[in-house]
Order: structure tokens, then C-alpha cells, then sequence
């Protein structure tokens, strides 16, 4: 029977470098399939996994424990029947809720021949207490919910043992019965990672139940008094970041506006979570691409900006692949695409702003 092995984590957590580290070392050799979901229309990490030759199957329409509600049982099916995998790789959209993932896949793993192996959720350990603060629900199932919590950017100056023995309190007030990977996992092999991640017990019962009985589409947002510095963003002291994110669903370009939810109410994620997107066929410089992510990063400008990422062909004639959280980028060369992709992902995005930022309007 093959396994299903779950890798959940808020945007930006690291979860491609995680599910990277298992194909190349742990999952040599076996047929994987990725069920993936995105957010807004145009898919980003698809392309960012294609060289390793996996079949990517994205969800785009919807957060990912919607989909998963509707169509996920008829989707299981099709990639067993289809690709006949050894293994399926699970990556829920950052909103999602990891329950309803594993409610989705006990419902349905064993009429599509396959079993859950493991669910694993990836917290990035320098933004793990304001996210735990500001994203109430959201980010609370993910941890609740988890077998295995592997943190992130251990390996960053951010991460004083001060910091990581913090982290580790707040994570065992939420899930005391997970997993916790402390060491940087760069420093294990992929092999022992899974070793660590299969078999841990899934306890959802620590999962808060919400107000609604409709928990798949209504997200709380806890609000204490000081979070009310909602136009304040500070970089350098991530317990005072508030950053407020948006789902959409229109076709080439993406933006919703951010409606206020300051009270203690139920809101479905497209009034949270902000994201906007473009097809382009612009050529960008490296040092180009390197400047607008410390734009992005550097203050409220273009929005609130938690996560930018993208493939965009090089005036040299490469293809320039970019990712972003606050304070930390990637830029590298990768394989050509057919088009060049963009995605930010924040709150309060500014449409325009963005737009001129990188040149398309």
C-alpha cells in the first residue's frame, strides 16, 4: 500500500526545502506524486520542483482544505490509477488546516489503496510567537495537529538558544505530545528526517474546535490589545509584525483588498490572506531582482509583504528563480519556464506599487 506523508507550514516556513531534502535523499528511486495547492491562480512551486521529476498535481482554486472537502477523494484516486506511486506527497497551502487534511486523507486513503505515513508541519522558529499571536487558528492547527514539528532557520543568527527554548515552551503549550526536529536539518540526512517523521502519533484532539460548525471556511483572528498597530511593521523585532494575508481567485493578475476584522469574529481566509500575481514576459538583471525583494522587505510601501516569489528570464538569456521573507532572499539561476511567474503574498497589497515595482505597468 503506499504512503501519504503530509508536509504543512505557514507561507514562507520552508516546507519546498523540506519536501527537496526528502525526494533527493530519502525517496530515491520511488515513484512520487505531489498534490499540492497554491495560492491565487498562478502556480509557483511547481515550477520549483519540476527538476526533480515528480508529477505536480495543484489545486488552485481554493484553499486547499476546501478543495480537499470536495474533490480530494476523486483526485487520490485519479494520481494512484494514473501514476501508480510508491509514495504521495501532501503540501497544504499555507491556510490551510492541517485537520481537515488528515480527516480528508482518513476518509479517503483507503478506497484510493493508500495510508497516511506521516504529518509534519514546519515552523520557521523566528516567527513562530507572532504567528502564533497574530494568525490565531491558522497557525495554531498546523501545530495542533502535527505529528512532527520541524523547525526552520535554526541555522540563522535570529535563532538564540534564548529564542529556540521560547519557541519550544509556546509549541508544547499547543501540541505536548509531537516530534520537535531542533537540529537544522541540513545537518541530517533525509533518511533520518523521515525515520523521525513516520509513526508519530496524530493527536486531534488537541486541535481547538472553532465557534463554527463550518471550520473548513470560517478562520478566527485573535486580536489582542497591542496588535492594534496594525500599519506598524517592524522588521527587526518580529514579535511587533502584523501581517494579515488574502486568497484570491481572478486569472492573470491577483488582488483582493484587505477588509478590517479588528473583533473577535469569524472570517473566511479570503478576508485575511492578500496575495498578487503576474505572467510576464519582462527580462530582469539578478542585481534587479535583488533590489525589489529588499524594497519589499524593507517597509510598508508595497503592503505588508510576507512571502515573494517567482521565475523570471534573465537579460543574459538565464532564468532567474527568487524567493523572499522578510529579511532573507534567495536568488539563483533554474530552467527555463514557459512564462515568467510572480507572486507576493501579504496584506493591504498595493496593486500599483507592485506593479511598477517590477516594471509591468
Amino acid at each position: 500500500m503506499a504512503k501519504i506523508n503530509v508536509i504543512s507550514g505557514f507561507l514562507g516556513a520552508g516546507k519546498t526545502t523540506l519536501i527537496k531534502k526528502l525526494l533527493n535523499e530519502a525517496f530515491a528511486g520511488q515513484q512520487i506524486v505531489l498534490i499540492e495547492n497554491e495560492f491565487g491562480e498562478i502556480g509557483i512551486d511547481g515550477g520549483f520542483l519540476k527538476d526533480a521529476g515528480i508529477e505536480i498535481k495543484e489545486m488552485n482554486s481554493g484553499c486547499i482544505c476546501c478543495s480537499l472537502v470536495g474533490d480530494f477523494g476523486s483526485a487520490l484516486k485519479e494520481v494512484v490509477e494514473t501514476y501508480h506511486p510508491d509514495r504521495v506527497i501532501i503540501e497544504p497551502s499555507g491556510v490551510g488546516k492541517l485537520s481537515d487534511v488528515i480527516h480528508a486523507i482518513e476518509n479517503n486513503a483507503e478506497s484510493a489503496g493508500l495510508e497516511l505515513d506521516s504529518a509534519a508541519t514546519v515552523v520557521d522558529v523566528t516567527k513562530c510567537k507572532i504567528y502564533l499571536k497574530n494568525f490565531g487558528e491558522f497557525f495554531k492547527n498546523q501545530v495542533q495537529a502535527a505529528g512532527t514539528i520541524v523547525l526552520s532557520r535554526m541555522d540563522t543568527p535570529k535563532a538564540t538558544p534564548e529564542k529556540v527554548e521560547e519557541v519550544l515552551h509556546l509549541l508544547r503549550e499547543q501540541n505536548p505530545n509531537a516530534t520537535i526536529i531542533t537540529t537544522p536539518i541540513n545537518e541530517l540526512s533525509g533518511v533520518k528526517v523521515l525515520e523521525t517523521m513516520q509513526g508519530k502519533k496524530i493527536d486531534l484532539s488537541l486541535v481547538e474546535d472553532d465557534e463554527d460548525e463550518h471550520e473548513h471556511e470560517h478562520h478566527h483572528h485573535d486580536h489582542d490589545e497591542d496588535e492594534h498597530e496594525h500599519e506598524h511593521h517592524h522588521h527587526d523585532h518580529d514579535e511587533d509584525e502584523h501581517e494579515h494575508h488574502h486568497h484570491d481567485h481572478d486569472e492573470h493578475e491577483h488582488h483582493h483588498h484587505h477588509h478590517d476584522h479588528h473583533g473577535h469574529h469569524h472570517h473566511h481566509a479570503d478576508e485575511v490572506f492578500d496575495s498578487w500575481g503576474q505572467e510576464t514576459v519582462r527580462k530582469f538583471t539578478q542585481d534587479e531582482i535583488r533590489d525589489i525583494l529588499e524594497k519589499l522587505s524593507a517597509d510598508d510601501t508595497y503592503g505588508q509583504v510576507l512571502r515573494a516569489k517567482g521565475m523570471v528570464e534573465g537579460t543574459d538569456g538565464t532564468w532567474i528563480y527568487f524567493d523572499m521573507v522578510p529579511e532573507e532572499s534567495d536568488v539563483r539561476t533554474g530552467e527555463p519556464e514557459y512564462t515568467g511567474r510572480l507572486c507576493v503574498i501579504g496584506a493591504q497589497l498595493k496593486e500599483d506599487r507592485l506593479a511598477q515595482l517590477f516594471g509591468l505597468s
